[in-house]
């Protein structure tokens, strides 16, 4: 069989850990594997250029940089927020995920991830940017 090549469908078993050794997600806790066409910018880039080239029942262990997953970390995407800007029953906690509208109308995920009498953090960055992420992936089928 050739090896997966762009638009190939395809369907793959993966594991992805952070420098430390962390799992921050895997495939294999869920009733399917992840599916998805070579070439259409589904997965991260990186994920894509590893499983290019592999046979059916063929790994592969990858480190992506963040170049090539979900960018580095940008200051310019957190920003300092008054409390007195939250609504009143918000109770903000390090950690907690809130949707804010921007000014344009287009709804940002942000993550909190400082909290104060005065102030809260957010941070608009994908909590992965600027990591470094190691997959095992396993090339399960060329559909």
């Amino acid at each position: 069989m050739d090896p997966a090549a762009k638009g190939d469908k395809v369907k793959v078993h993966y594991t992805g850990r952070l420098a430390d050794g962390t799992v921050f997600d895997t495939s294999h806790e869920r009733n399917e594997p992840l599916e998805f066409t070579l070439g259409q910018g589904a997965v991260i880039e990186g994920f894509e250029q590893a499983v290019l080239g592999l046979k059916p029942g063929q790994s592969r262990h990858v480190e992506i940089p963040p170049e090539a997953a979900y960018g580095p970390h940008r200051e310019n995407m957190t920003t300092l927020v008054d409390r007195c800007q939250l609504p009143p029953d918000l109770d903000p906690q390090v950690g907690q995920h809130l949707e804010v509208s921007h000014a344009n109308g287009n709804i940002l995920l942000v993550t909190v991830t400082e909290v104060n009498d005065e102030m809260v953090r957010l941070d608009g960055n994908h909590p992965l940017a600027g990591k470094t992420l190691c997959f095992e992936i396993e090339l399960l089928a060329i559909l």
